[in-house]
């Protein structure tokens, strides 16, 4: 059930709203550790998956599919998601590096959280999107 409702919230953001056809369903989601946040009314309305070292990135941690539906922006909740995010991140690996590939209009909102831009912006998807570095 939570991997169905992770499946339509994801193709509801990324697909669907971003307008961005990719295959979200890959070879990762088992391999990692999802963040479910429901609402109220028990409606999934945040979502990140973290990572483990050495599947995005070769020498850190990742966070992505970082989200929160329609429903539930506008509340604060994207900021207790990336915030538990990171704490759980730290808790699981024992570690202080953490990666993100952001999309590019985000860049404030992670900073707010230490993360540092590396590199240049790049497309992922048809998106601007920037390597960003907590560590």
């Amino acid at each position: 059930t939570q991997l169905y409702e992770i499946m339509v919230v994801r193709q509801a953001v990324f697909v669907v709203e971003q307008d961005c056809p990719y295959l979200d369903a890959d070879n990762r989601d088992q391999e990692c550790f999802h963040v479910l946040g429901y609402d109220e009314n028990d409606d999934l309305v945040a979502y990140s998956r973290i990572v483990p070292q050495g599947i995005s990135y070769p020498n850190s941690v990742a966070l992505g599919r970082i989200l929160t539906t329609e429903k539930g922006r506008g509340k604060g909740i994207g900021k207790v998601l990336v915030q538990f995010s990171i704490d759980e991140t730290k808790r699981l690996f024992n570690t202080n590096k953490i990666t993100i590939s952001a999309q590019c209009y985000l860049t404030k909102f992670y900073k707010d959280f230490g993360f540092q831009i590396i590199g240049e912006e790049y497309l992922e998807d048809d998106i601007p999107h920037i390597k960003m570095v907590l560590d």
